[in-house]
């Protein structure tokens, strides 16, 4: 968020709960049997934001695409109130339509506290009762699509059609960079790929330039024209104003085939080759030129052309020889810019040979580099008390099971390494914490995570307190007792 906020001060930040600490649901599995604590809670993290970083937190969410409490939701507005905090907006509920819209329409109270309805990967649709409220629409989570030209497809087509067929005046990516092991689930399904940390390979994807026809052209706050945007040969055009003058239309032809996101199904349309003419008319009479940019996704050749900037046009009326999977921008805006980047570090497979002992004093970042925790947190700790080699270590900090967005796995794990790995040898040096009842484990061939991780198979090699140790091909599916670990040293030899 600080580094956005260097390159765009513009930009809006929003917090979206997926997972909540334990202690707040007091042991159960719900964040609303407590409102008060959730909402103090949540509270409590904007104050931090601004506290610690300097941060101001623009909107607020409830829980990620899971049920909302009307209830919880006055109760986060009263509080936020309470600390000052009267400009932080709520979005709801992040998940459906409905029925938070349909809540909405029957509880005034409710209505005047949440600004925003937001969907997840709504298609491009809308419901009546949605719109019923007056509120903004937003699609508040969108693309998570795998990140190639097909992905840039369906982030061009969803960019436009959110609000020509949706009304919605925000469509969020999920997610922004893919800096995770591409194995694990939703694999590439960033704008861009970050994903070799130990190599520093990179790859700016054909997502980012789609990106770049409509934010470098606009900014929050600009207003989207009431205009039928549907093409007649297919295809759509959104237009967009600062209401000081300036004007940015963006234009796509995207097909089905090439534009198909992971969710939902796509229904079948067509777009064909087609003259669009456009006439600049009202205000807008006057302006003398735009400049324009364009993009084709060229799935024949391989030779996408991206962000490339043509003649201008000029002033009242103009015509465009629009192909398919084209996207066009038409801005009074002269700031455009296609910015050239270093050649990244070719890539390179994770180091077959690798260790780690964590000594690292004033590490920059509470984590270790290249592991990726899947179920608990692993953090650097310094362990003042040892008296040997193991001062610097890394800790399985969450002791208590949190509120979860998905069913975590039982035991603690984080992955690191090849996938590919077959046959390794994986030493290290462990400290279990809890004298009776601990345990660790090492493992090898761990096929999978995230919301997956209950279901990940492997080579499990136990180790408990009591000094037993069993062998598994898989977590264990609650068969052995919590980890509690701290981990000492680490050596992986493929």
């Amino acid at each position: 968020m600080k580094e956005a906020k260097k390159r765009n001060p513009k930009i809006k930040l929003i917090g979206l709960p997926w997972a909540f600490p334990g202690w707040i649901g007091n042991g159960e599995n719900w964040p609303y049997d407590y409102p008060d604590i959730t909402a103090y809670y949540i509270v409590s993290w904007i104050l931090g934001a601004k506290q610690y970083h300097d941060l101001d937190i623009d909107y607020i969410g409830i829980w990620n695409e899971r049920a909302f409490s009307s209830k919880y939701i006055k109760l986060l507005r009263y509080t936020l109130d309470k600390h000052g905090l009267e400009q932080v907006r709520i979005i709801a509920s992040d998940r459906l339509w409905e029925p938070i819209s349909f809540v909405m329409m029957i509880d005034s109270e409710l209505h005047g506290v949440v600004d925003v309805i937001g969907a997840h990967y709504p298609g491009t649709k809308t419901v009546q009762n949605a719109i019923l409220t007056g509120k903004k629409l937003w699609s508040s989570e969108d693309y998570s699509t795998f990140n190639n030209d097909v992905g840039a497809g369906c982030w061009a087509r969803i960019l436009n059609q959110n609000y020509v067929n949706g009304n919605m005046t925000s469509t969020i990516a999920w997610n922004l960079v893919a800096s995770y092991y591409e194995e694990l689930p939703f694999g590439r399904c960033g704008l861009m790929t970050a994903q070799e940390p130990w190599s520093g390979h990179y790859k700016v994807e054909s997502p980012i330039w789609i990106t770049a026809h409509t934010t470098q052209f606009t900014q929050p706050g600009w207003s989207y024209l009431q205009v039928d945007g549907h093409l007649e040969g297919g295809g759509s055009f959104v237009a967009l104003t600062d209401g000081l003058g300036n004007l940015t239309i963006i234009v796509e032809t995207m097909s089905h085939n090439h534009s198909q996101c992971i969710r939902p199904p796509l229904p079948n349309f067509s777009v064909v080759p087609q003259r669009a003419t456009f006439y600049l008319r009202g205000s807008f009479y006057m302006v003398e030129t735009l400049q324009v940019w364009y993009s084709r996704l060229d799935f024949e050749s391989g030779k996408s052309i991206l962000f490339q900037q043509l003649h201008p046009v000029w002033r009242g009326r103009f015509s465009l020889d629009l192909n398919v999977d084209e996207v066009y921008t038409l801005t009074t805006l002269k700031t455009g810019w296609k910015c050239e980047f270093p050649e990244p570090p070719p890539p390179q497979p994770f180091p077959s040979n690798y260790r780690d002992d964590f000594n690292i004093r004033n590490p920059p970042f509470s984590e270790a580099p290249n592991f990726a925790d899947q179920t608990g947190v692993f953090e650097y700790f310094v362990n003042a008390s040892d008296p040997g080699d193991h001062v610097f270590t890394l800790r399985q900090v969450v002791v208590q099971r949190p509120i979860t967005w998905v069913s975590d796995a039982d035991q603690t794990i984080s992955v690191i390494g090849n996938f590919k790995w077959v046959n390794m040898t994986v030493t290290c040096d462990i400290y279990i914490e809890k004298p009776r009842d601990g345990g660790v484990f090492i493992a090898g061939r761990v096929d999978n995570g995230g919301i997956y991780v209950r279901s990940t198979k492997g080579v499990f090699f136990w180790v408990f307190a009591d000094g037993s140790y069993r062998v598994t091909g898989d977590l264990g599916k609650q068969l052995f007792a919590k980890v509690d670990a701290g981990i000492w040293r680490c050596h992986f030899d493929n």
